[in-house]
């Protein structure tokens, strides 16, 4: 057997050649150019609305009405009352890369167009006419075009402004179709452009119909922003929603927040804007969830509506054909001052209840009844209501674990701290305690507690029912979170220094942080080329896969140009220390232990949810309650 022979199997088929001309570099046609690039551009017939209606926008318009069928595979249609166009412009309009919005440079980007190639990509793979007039022109011109060939172009009857009419979309490559969903789907999609859209321009009106949708119209709310976002979100987000205003070197953040009680099963209700253009930014995403961390529960998402200017020079919408993706010079400051101004706005006026809570208490109280009956009763429940029963008793260790206590080294680093407390001191006997005024605190004053469980507060205007594990809870979470960012963590020193291989470039990038993270517990240095060596790892993380954990942060670093992941662990296992070391269900209370913890609600910014994200307590206006009863 020979042994020095070597078999080479080919990686891919190489492509059959016939002749030599058949590899020759040939000239693309035009119309194949243009189903190319409307592969990118136009990816569904959302795209192709979202492209026409930002097209009428830049025309100045003030009114836009979209009308589909087919869910916009078989009809689509955009009429605008804006500048309109002439004859010699329709006939440039269809050409690619012909555009009225920039000369020269990407630098200075104010419009949502700009590329040139929406029209000609649409022509290119659909049927396509234009008709337009321009403001104070005697008469308009149409131009029609179809699989890429323009069939005319002639004077035509035509109001002011400009009407686009797109039929069989994607006629002329069948292949695209087999890729799109449902016509019911379809249509959903655009649906959600133009919310998009009217949100970010709420001094247009729009108006969506079509053979395939109800009519949904969207009147224009002039400079009340809040109103158009009531008008695509619900009434109930003027009432959930805080007011966004930062600025931090020259790029300024508004918008509206909603409070973390208020939130969704999905993220379809975070919209992000920049410079006045709808994007589905992931570091904008990132940063919105980071800000809402450790008040939303597992698999809820917060409503928030983020408005982000700035020089155009420092951000890049030419990223994508598509333009939904952008790039920011600097990443860490856009994200910083996301996560910032939402948490300052949470830390403000997050902690109430939202509007939501009462309305589905109300619902629980008049559930299978058509109006107030005398002698109404709630229908028995078939399962008595125990405190180890209860939906509200967080998930637990093993009972072997139970006896956790700030002498245990996972907890070291908490012994010491002034905990909080419900317990409050009772006033002597020669001193008569005082009934306090619900008026006097937001939470009011405490007069009952349901099931070893609830305490009933009342205030000036209504009544509050507080959750006493989850608020007591987050207090003392809150207090270990403090004494995170006070101070230098402790620290275990290793005695075998961990050596990590990593990339050169990853190296760099955690000793730019090696300081901060030092802060927490995590001492590292430089060991010779591709290399970190781990001294010190946090004493409260006890036993640590110290290379697991530094891969991570490196990339972390790396994508965001954050070190936050080592920070997140260590809050974690305070959060679950707090669960442990909180006032319990089934736990009963005294009056003044039930005020002091109200009290200290109020004092603890963050204390409207509990470590998992769950509300601690739920407000019923009095109005509320006399409507149960007939009496508003």
């Amino acid at each position: 057997m020979d042994h020095d022979r070597t078999i080479a199997f080919p990686l891919s088929t190489p492509p059959r050649i016939h002749d030599n001309d058949a590899m020759a570099i040939k000239q693309l046609s035009e119309t194949l150019i243009n189903q190319i690039a409307a592969g990118e551009v136009i990816e569904r017939p959302a795209s192709a609305a979202k492209e026409l209606i930002e097209n009428a926008l830049d025309a100045g318009a003030t009114r836009i009405e979209i009308a589909t069928a087919g869910g916009g595979k078989a009809l689509l249609r955009v009429t605008d009352n804006g500048s309109g166009m002439e004859e010699a412009d329709l006939e440039l309009a269809v050409r690619r890369h012909c555009t009225s919005k920039i000369s020269e440079t990407l630098e200075d980007i104010r419009t949502l167009g700009f590329r040139g190639e929406a029209l000609p990509s649409i022509g290119s793979v659909a049927k396509l006419s234009i008709a337009s007039r321009r403001v104070g022109a005697a008469g308009g011109a149409e131009i029609a075009v179809a699989g890429g060939k323009v069939l005319h172009l002639r004077p035509a009857a035509a109001n002011p402004g400009t009407i686009v009419e797109v039929r069989d979309l994607f006629f002329a490559t069948p292949a695209r179709l087999k890729f799109l969903k449902t016509e019911k789907a379809e249509a959903a999609a655009i649906t959600e452009v133009v919310k998009r859209m009217a949100i970010a321009f709420p001094r247009v009106r729009f108006v969506l119909s079509g053979s395939d949708r109800s009519t949904l119209e969207f009147p224009a709310t002039g400079d009340d922003h809040l109103a158009r976002m009531a008008q695509i979100l619900g009434a109930d987000f003027k009432d959930n929603a805080i007011a966004l205003d930062a600025e931090r070197e020259d790029v300024s953040l508004t918008g509206f927040a909603g409070v973390p009680t208020f939130n969704r099963g999905n993220s379809a209700h975070q919209y992000a804007f920049v410079n006045g253009r709808p994007v589905q930014d992931k570091l904008i995403l990132s940063a919105i969830r980071g800000a809402y961390a450790e008040t939303i529960p597992a698999g809820r998402y917060p409503i928030a509506v983020l408005s982000l200017t700035l020089d155009p020079a420092l951000v890049d919408v030419n990223v994508h054909p598509a333009k939904s993706d952008v790039r920011f010079r600097d990443p860490g400051l856009v994200r910083g001052l996301i996560v910032g101004a939402v948490r300052e706005a949470l830390a403000r006026e997050g902690d109430r209840a939202a509007t939501t809570g009462a309305d589905g208490m109300l619902r629980a109280f008049t559930a299978g009844r058509s109006g107030f009956q005398p002698g109404w009763r709630p229908s028995p429940s078939t399962t008595a209501w125990t405190a180890e029963t209860s939906p509200s008793r967080p998930y637990e260790r093993p009972a072997a674990t139970a006896g956790y206590s700030f002498a245990e080294r996972p907890q070291a680093a908490f012994d010491g701290l002034v905990m909080p407390t419900a317990r409050a001191e009772v006033a002597p006997p020669t001193e008569p305690a005082r009934a306090e005024e619900p008026a006097r605190f937001p939470l009011g004053a405490a007069r009952a507690q349901l099931h070893e469980n609830y305490i009933v507060a009342q205030t000036e205007n209504g009544l509050v029912i507080v959750d006493q594990h989850a608020a007591h809870e987050r207090l003392v979470f809150e207090t270990m979170r403090k004494a995170l960012h006070s101070k230098r963590l402790p620290s275990q020193v290793l005695l075998i220094p961990e050596i990590i291989d990593l990339p050169e470039e990853d190296c760099d990038r955690l000793m730019v942080f090696a300081e901060e993270l030092g802060e927490l517990g995590l001492a590292i240095e430089r060991f010779g080329p591709g290399a970190v060596a781990v001294r010190e790892t946090p004493a409260m993380l006890g036993e640590v896969d110290a290379q697991g954990l530094v891969r991570q942060l490196a990339d972390e670093i790396a994508e965001w140009d954050t070190a936050s992941g080592l920070a997140a662990k260590l809050e974690y296992i305070a959060a679950t220390m707090a669960c442990h070391g909180s006032v319990r269900s089934g736990r009963r209370l005294r009056p003044e232990e039930m005020n002091a913890l109200l009290r200290q609600m109020e004092a603890t910014p963050g204390s409207g949810q509990c470590n998992h994200g769950r509300p601690t307590y739920i407000e019923l206006k009095l109005t509320d309650i006399e409507r149960l009863f007939g009496r508003s």
